[in-house]
């Protein structure tokens, strides 16, 4: 009678005491849950919300490569290439709302930002509680109003009739002007009324830059015999910079993107300030509302989205050639 063989059997977990491959696998999911749960948790609504207004709508770039028609819907329209972009650079004012988009939005950008940095060093100055609140709330109201409010308040400033420009204008005996038969005078006025509805918000973020700076570095930059203005430049700005090249980057992501509101409202449309108010946004809309043609409008987002992202792409490669520290990505 042969003896039967003895069976090797791997060693158990509780024998060796090695945990198995799941119960590791197991450890490792519930730490990183320990860790990053509640921040996840808490990012998880925006994300969403960016998903659903961001990441879903993109289906819809189809739409500038198609003759849109609302009874066959998106997939069943028919596809026509590069039309709708060669109706678009192909009219005879592409040239001129190209060059008007990105003129105005660089002056938005330098003039913003100049602007925004000097009145938050302003603010950051106001002695007394009460005081600062008053001017903070008074700079930041504008920004709630809309642009067609805006519009009606800078035509009650520039009417040749009984606008509030000119009558100051004839107590010094000088004629009135018809603002809004001068192209030439719009890029300025259309900077100074984005000055006054944006500066309020724009500066609230170096102002609570400027609020978190240690207040050892101005005292010690006082013991070495540095003026206000040196404090400003040597200690205030090396802490904006960082700020105002990502909030640079972001404006620069928008540059072909013209504030539509802004465009329209503030110089009513006027067909006398096209030379140097006309943009992409109102001429797809003019084009949109005479034709109805859909896929020249998708057209005209999806050309600005893509250069949007060279521009942002470009400029960041440029920041970290320089500065890696300081670039957004």
């Amino acid at each position: 009678m042969s003896t039967p063989r003895s069976v090797v059997r791997p060693l158990s977990t509780s024998m060796t005491g090695t945990p198995s491959g799941r119960e590791q696998w197991s450890a490792r999911w519930n730490h990183w849950v320990r860790n990053n749960g509640a921040p996840i948790m808490m990012s998880l609504p925006a994300v969403l919300v960016l998903f659903i207004f961001a990441y879903l709508p993109m289906f819809g770039i189809i739409i500038a490569f198609k003759e849109y028609r609302f009874d066959k819907g998106i997939l069943g329209s028919d596809w026509i290439g590069l039309t709708n972009f060669r109706f678009l650079f192909g009219s005879d004012v592409a040239w001129r709302i190209t060059r008007n988009t990105l003129v105005m939005n660089l002056l938005f950008i330098v003039t913003g930002t100049v602007t925004n940095i000097g009145v938050a060093l302003m603010m950051n100055d106001v002695q007394g509680k009460l005081r600062a609140k008053f001017y903070q709330s008074s700079m930041f109201l504008p920004h709630f109003l809309s642009w067609v409010v805006v519009g009606y308040f800078a035509f009650a400033f520039l009417s040749i009739d009984n606008g509030i420009l000119n009558k100051v204008l004839s107590t010094f005996g000088i004629a009135p002007v018809a603002w809004y038969r001068e192209p030439d005078d719009w890029p300025a006025i259309l900077v100074i009324v984005t000055l006054w509805k944006g500066v309020g918000y724009g500066s609230l973020f170096y102002l609570a830059i400027m609020l978190g700076i240690n207040p050892e570095f101005y005292e010690a930059a006082k013991i070495d015999g540095a003026g206000k203005l040196q404090q400003v430049w040597y200690v205030t700005m090396p802490h904006l910079v960082p700020v105002m090249i990502i909030l640079t980057l972001f404006a620069v992501s928008g540059i072909f993107r013209a504030d539509f509101g802004l465009f329209f409202n503030v110089t009513r449309d006027q067909a006398m300030l096209y030379p140097t108010t006309d943009v992409i946004d109102t001429f797809v809309y003019r084009a949109l509302r005479q034709m109805n043609d859909l896929g020249m409008s998708a057209a005209a987002g999806v050309y600005q989205s893509v250069v949007g992202f060279v521009l942002v792409v470009t400029v960041n490669w440029l920041v970290r050639r320089f500065d890696p520290d300081k670039a957004l990505f």
